[in-house]
């Protein structure tokens, strides 16, 4: 029996727990670098990051 392959697609906007996991990084530095990067959206209770900004910050940081 063949197991199904999940097909990953790029989401645009996770939320903190989510991101944390796809960056490999803990849950606070992913927070704190979110909002560093003015990537957080708020809808009531419920937090969003924005990868697209998130990543262009991360970017920042290259070492050449």
């Amino acid at each position: 029996m063949q197991r199904a392959t999940k097909k990953v697609e790029k989401k645009r906007l996770v939320r903190y727990k989510e991101g944390a996991e796809m960056y490999s990084m803990g849950m606070n530095k992913f927070q704190t670098l979110a909002k560093d990067a003015g990537a957080i959206l708020k809808i009531d209770r419920m937090v969003l990051v924005d990868l697209d900004i998130f990543d262009q910050y991360l970017e920042t940081f290259r070492v050449q």
